[in-house]
C-alpha cells in the first residue's frame, strides 16, 4: 500500500525552499521534503503536468520549482559503477547526489532490456513499459502501462506519455523544465511516434495519432491538415495540438516569394494526409508483437 502524501503540506515546504536567495544555506528538512517529491512523483500521486477540465495540459508550477530546487539541495558526488575491472571497464557518472538513477525492481514490471538505458530519479514508469537500449528518462516525466520506448529515444524532463504509446528508435520527446509555467510536451494514449521524430516546447499530441518517421513538431511549426484544408498553429497559451487520430508525415511547402522562390526552395512541413482507420490500425499493430 502506497503512503499518503500531503501534498498541499509539501507544496508549501517547496515553494519555501525554492524562494530562498541563490547563495543562502540550506534549511536541514531541505533533502527530506526533495526526497518526498521525487517519491511522489514516481508513485504518481503528483505530476508534473495535469488535464484541465477543459480538456487541456497544463503544467504544475510548484512541482518544476521542486525539481529546479532539488538540483540546489543536491551535491555532485561519483555514481560510478564500477564492476569487475577483470572483465569490464566501469561506468563513469558524476551527477547531484538528489537524482541518482531510480532503484529498480522485477516487483517494479517494467522491463529494462540490458545495453545502457537510464531511469532518472523522479519520473513515474508504469507496469508493463518496455525500455529498449539505450534510451533515457528523465525527472519529472511520467510514462504510461504498456509503453515501448525504443533505442536511443528520449523522454524529456517532465514530458508526460500515456498508455501503450510506441516511442520508436531516436526519436525525441522533448523536456520543459523551465520556465515553470511553461505548456508541456504530451504524447496521449495510443500514440505512434515513428523513429527520429522531434516533438518539442508545448506541442500535445492527442490520442491514437500517428506520427510517420522524420516529423518534427514544436509550437511554432504549422501543420497542414489535407483532410479538413486547414492549418494547425499554436493557439491559446502557445500550445500546438495535433489531433486525435491524424496521421501526420513529413512534407514541405514551397516559398512564396522572392529570391527563395527563384531557387525553387521549399521549407520542411508536417502534413496531416488522413485519419486512423482500421487499415491504419493493422499496420501499427505490429509492434505489440514485440512486447
Amino acid at each position: 500500500m502506497r503512503p499518503s502524501i500531503d501534498g498541499v503540506a509539501l507544496e508549501r515546504r517547496i515553494e519555501a525552499l525554492y524562494a530562498l536567495p541563490n547563495h543562502a544555506p540550506m534549511p536541514d528538512d531541505a533533502e527530506e521534503a526533495i526526497d518526498l517529491l521525487l517519491t511522489a512523483l514516481e508513485q504518481g500521486h503528483l505530476r508534473a503536468a495535469v488535464r484541465g477540465e477543459r480538456d487541456e495540459w497544463v503544467a504544475v508550477p510548484w512541482v518544476k520549482r521542486g525539481i529546479l530546487a532539488g538540483f540546489r539541495v543536491g551535491r555532485m558526488i561519483d555514481q560510478s559503477v564500477l564492476g569487475d575491472a577483470r572483465v569490464s571497464r566501469p561506468f563513469t557518472f558524476f551527477d547531484k547526489h538528489t537524482y541518482p538513477t531510480r532503484a529498480l525492481t522485477l516487483d517494479d514490471g517494467i522491463r529494462v532490456v540490458p545495453g545502457g538505458s537510464s531511469i532518472r530519479r523522479g519520473a513515474y514508469v508504469a507496469r508493463g513499459v518496455v525500455c529498449m537500449p539505450p534510451m533515457f528518462v528523465n525527472v519529472g516525466a511520467y510514462v504510461g502501462a504498456g509503453t515501448m520506448i525504443d533505442s536511443h529515444a528520449l523522454i524529456g524532463s517532465c514530458a508526460q506519455v500515456g498508455e501503450r504509446v510506441h516511442i520508436s528508435a531516436a526519436a525525441q520527446i522533448g523536456g520543459v523544465l523551465e520556465p515553470v509555467n511553461a505548456s508541456p510536451v504530451v504524447i496521449e494514449d495510443d500514440v505512434v511516434v515513428g523513429g527520429n521524430c522531434g516533438v518539442y516546447e508545448g506541442t500535445v499530441v492527442r490520442a491514437r495519432a500517428v506520427l510517420a518517421a522524420g516529423v518534427v513538431l514544436t509550437r511554432g511549426t504549422p501543420v497542414f491538415d489535407l483532410v479538413h484544408e486547414r492549418v494547425l498553429r499554436a493557439g491559446a497559451g502557445g500550445v500546438l495540438q495535433i489531433p486525435a487520430d491524424a496521421v501526420v508525415v513529413p512534407g514541405a511547402r514551397q516559398v512564396a516569394h522572392g529570391w527563395g522562390r527563384e531557387q525553387g526552395l521549399a521549407l520542411q512541413t508536417p502534413v496531416i494526409v488522413k485519419y486512423r482507420d482500421d487499415k491504419t490500425d493493422v499496420a501499427t499493430a505490429l509492434e505489440g508483437w514485440l512486447r
